[in-house]
């Protein structure tokens, strides 16, 4: 797999026209001659985990222990950029949200499925993948770096919070005495990540291996669908690991109401 250059944003090049926010939001912004470049990047690598599709991914990467494997592209392939990567347990991504469209205008306040739909807070207070540059970052724990025969190095990961076919923008050890902070102040997001129970049938149960079964729970603990919408008698349908996962949630639990290959 290969891939053009990626401008970052088209917003760095853009509003330059001196109006105000209001008469600009909500519609494209053309560039001007005396904008700057686009600063351009190429992905070092992808993903693949069981999850292809947006929905049912993690909110937040380490809520579920979702196993993936990140292949370098071929250009990155040489071992030496990998050593002593081996000596830390966890990583950080740096990554595009590839699904959202590149020329999006920018707009200053979103509304976070977590606070209901209904509440605007400014992007730079979210993690919305609506953004000036169309950037995440994950940390995830590195299990094991295997040398495939084909691929190169492969590194094999648990924790994230990306759909399959991600690209990534580059991989940094995490440095627990310079990353972590538990006193940090959570914002609007504290007392938002309770996990609900998840009833899964004896009828359903088994139809995935273990190790599969025990991280679709941790998926639905985290209740994907979006928070505005509260009827307990609608189904929802996810894709995991070659399924169609069906369930409900009624506000106190999320019972899963079928598990099917996917046709």
């Amino acid at each position: 797999m290969t891939h053009d250059p990626i401008p970052l944003s088209s917003e760095a090049a853009a509003d330059m026209s001196g109006l105000p926010a209001s008469e600009t939001a909500g519609r494209a912004r053309s560039a001007s001659p005396a904008a700057p470049d686009p600063i351009r990047m190429v992905p070092v690598a992808h993903i693949e985990t069981d999850l292809p599709e947006k929905f049912g991914v993690p909110r937040q990467s380490g809520l579920a222990d979702l196993p993936a494997r990140i292949v370098m592209e071929p250009a990155y392939r040489d071992p030496e950029a990998f050593r002593g990567l081996e000596g830390f347990s966890h990583l950080w991504l740096v990554w595009l949200f590839s699904e959202v469209p590149q020329d999006r205008p920018f707009c200053a306040t979103v509304r976070p499925p977590r606070l209901g739909g209904n509440e605007r807070v400014g992007v730079f207070a979210s993690r919305s993948p609506f953004r000036p540059n169309r950037i995440g970052l994950s940390c995830v724990r590195l299990k094991s770096v295997e040398q495939d025969p084909r691929l190169g190095p492969v590194l094999y990961v648990t924790g994230a919070d990306l759909m399959s076919g991600t690209p990534i923008l580059d991989i940094k050890p995490y440095l627990p005495y310079a990353d972590s902070h538990p006193e940090a102040a959570a914002g609007f997001t504290d007392g938002l990540a309770d996990p609900l129970p998840v009833v899964l049938p004896p009828e359903l149960s088994g139809l995935l291996p273990p190790e599969k079964e025990a991280v679709l729970r941790a998926l639905l603990a985290g209740d994907p669908r979006p928070h505005y919408q509260n009827d307990p008698n609608r189904v929802y349908a996810m894709t995991y690991a070659g399924h169609t996962v069906r369930f409900t949630v009624d506000g106190k639990a999320v019972t899963v109401r079928g598990i099917e290959p996917v046709a």
